[in-house]
């Protein structure tokens, strides 16, 4: 899978995202500043969020539209005062998207209804994400698929099931441009909680490939993501976690950021490839291997022992598995300790 012109494969770097979300509290400056620190912090990629309030929900404070759970970061508000405290407006998205093109970063989003997707299209998006929440939104993701861009489709709270509906219905669809995201929807989530392990088994269940919606605080499970086989790393991204955004609470600064990043291409290089072959700088270090060598000196005719010969560094002399062949037999010649043995020496 490609998305503009990057490789979304286990063989290529993983992909990057700064989700921005709502962290730009209202300010298209801020938001534009955010772009920005995005780029300099190593992304490759920056995820916008396209909804209203008026298309997430209802404008009703009370009930199951507001609130209550102590755990959640968004205690106290009503569901339709959350999304229009955390919506990107959609006017600022075309010069969000140009400033990420000009930075170097591809631009995408993540619609939550048709007339989001109509809008992006119109934008000329290079690849839609599918939010957690909207994995059992059938109608809306065969919509998305009908468009013919790659899809990122998060899988948290998700069945197996639930899943496996949701990719079905993308390539019902006709649309095999499929990458996967593990993710944990809690907010933020507890390392232990991530289950990382699933990653390779969603790529061998659905032949896909998949990477990691990171909503942990720091940056090692998104690295350890890598290790198992990540394609993708999409990490929050805020300027400060002391600004009052709606997200900012589990998001990295910029610091943070590059630090993820520069630890993910560490990782990455460090991966490689199953190899069993002498590296460069390995064949350097072989000279200082055990090997045979005289450690008393040794008269011409005289017996070899484990007094007189020992394995020792460096391995300029034979190596010591032929120690049991040369113990009992005799040297050729005189022989000064210190002699690396070679079978010119031995009787």
């Amino acid at each position: 899978m490609k998305i503009a012109h990057h490789t979304i494969d286990p063989g290529a770097p993983p992909l990057i995202i700064a989700e921005m979300s709502g962290n730009h509290n209202q300010s298209l400056d801020k938001a534009l500043e955010i772009v920005e620190a995005a780029a300099k912090a190593g992304a490759q990629a920056l995820k916008l969020q396209t909804y209203t309030a008026d298309t997430m929900t209802l404008d009703i404070n009370e009930g199951e539209f507001f609130i209550e759970d102590e755990q959640s970061p968004w205690k106290g508000k009503s569901l339709h005062d959350l999304y229009t405290l955390a919506h990107t407006p959609w006017e600022w998205h075309a010069p969000i998207m140009e400033r990420a093109r000009e930075l170097g970063m591809i631009c995408f989003s993540t619609p939550f209804d048709r007339s989001a997707v109509d809008f992006l299209e119109n934008l000329g998006v290079p690849a839609y994400k599918i939010a957690s929440f909207e994995i059992v939104d059938l109608p809306l993701i065969r919509y998305i698929a009908g468009q013919g861009k790659p899809i990122i489709l998060s899988t948290g709270m998700a069945t197996l099931a639930e899943i496996d509906e949701a990719v079905h219905t993308i390539r019902e669809a006709g649309n095999d441009q499929i990458a996967l995201l593990k993710c944990t929807s809690a907010y933020p989530a507890p390392p232990e909680e991530m289950n990382l392990r699933t990653i390779p088994h969603l790529a061998a269940a659905f032949g896909a490939p998949v990477g990691l919606s990171d909503h942990t605080l720091g940056i090692a499970t998104s690295v350890a993501a890598v290790a198992l086989g990540a394609c993708i790393i999409e990490k929050h991204f805020t300027l400060s976690r002391a600004d009052p955004g709606p997200d900012s609470a589990f998001s990295l600064e910029p610091h943070e950021f590059k630090a993820m990043v520069d630890a993910v291409r560490e990782t990455e290089k460090a991966l490689g490839t199953v190899c069993y072959e002498v590296s460069e700088h390995e064949k350097a270090s072989r000279v200082f291997r055990r090997s045979l060598f005289a450690v008393r000196d040794i008269e011409a005719g005289e017996v070899f022992t484990e007094e007189n010969v020992r394995s020792i560094r460096p391995g300029y002399g034979l190596p010591p598995k032929y120690l049991p062949v040369v113990l009992g037999r005799r040297a050729a010649g005189k022989i000064t300790r210190g002699t690396p043995l070679s079978w010119d020496l031995i009787l």
